[in-house]
């Protein structure tokens, strides 16, 4: 289904991002992959068993939070039918227990991560307006942004759930919409996708405690959220617009 399709995958130097590279490639897309370190990700890339002078794949340096940067970008490449943003943009104090957080750094991540979704959703729709031609935005959100931490989970570990994290994917969503609705064209697609927790090697005492929440997978693995990406570039979702798919195996039931 995404044969000869061309996509945009943004910070496809982390976890979800030099996967779902990979697996794009393997489905015989060309993927622009870009992540603000362009070292570390073709290390992640070869990693995935892919060749970064694959003709597939072009690889670039992209700071999500730099406008002319992203603006530069997107003027200057065509033929695209989507793009992914699995980026994750924070500071080096993100992750701090709720009343750890100051207004300073909450005001940091939130700038650092919701602006520059913000940023890409309209480089995006901009692109789209000038292009003419139908584009699939497909942006990675949380199931936290859909319910309430469940805190008992963390019990025991050093882990939290970040309110940053939550009031961003939360807001990811309605942006999603926002820019949708705005564009107003059925050619124009934006959509997300909110996993469940990724196994990440996580604490043992903390993934014991989050299968408990599901209906026996426990964490997810990269491979259990790719499909739904994949299935929201296709021409399959061609008509799906605006709308949020959990990928949770019953986390947020």
């Amino acid at each position: 289904m995404l044969e000869g399709k061309k996509f945009l995958v943004a910070g496809a130097g982390g976890l979800l991002g030099s996967k779902l590279t990979a697996d794009l490639i393997s489905d015989h897309a060309h993927v622009i992959a870009a992540d603000i370190n362009l070292e570390l990700m073709k290390e992640r890339l070869v990693s995935q068993g892919l060749d970064t002078k694959n003709r597939a794949l072009t690889c670039i340096m992209l700071d999500l939070n730099d406008a002319s940067s992203v603006g530069a970008l997107f003027a200057s490449i065509s033929g695209i039918d989507g793009a992914v943003n699995c980026s994750y943009p924070r500071n080096k104090r993100y992750g701090s227990k709720f009343f750890d957080v100051s207004l300073a750094d909450f005001n940091e991540n939130i700038s650092l991560h919701l602006g520059s979704s913000f940023l890409f959703m309209q480089q995006c729709a901009a692109y789209f307006k000038r292009e003419q031609a139908p584009f699939a935005l497909v942006n990675i959100s949380s199931i936290y942004g859909v319910i309430a931490p469940k805190f008992e989970v963390y019990d025991g570990t050093p882990m939290t759930m970040p309110v940053e994290y939550a009031a961003i994917k939360s807001a990811l969503l309605h942006m999603s919409k926002y820019v949708a609705s705005y564009v107003g064209d059925s050619g124009f697609r934006s959509n997300s996708v909110s996993p469940g927790g990724i196994f990440d090697h996580q604490p043992e005492q903390f993934l014991e405690q989050y299968k408990k929440q599901t209906l026996g997978k426990g964490m997810l693995d990269i491979e259990d959220v790719i499909g739904t990406i994949k299935f929201l570039l296709s021409d399959s979702a061609r008509y799906v617009n605006g709308q949020n798919i959990i990928v949770d195996d019953g986390f947020s039931l």
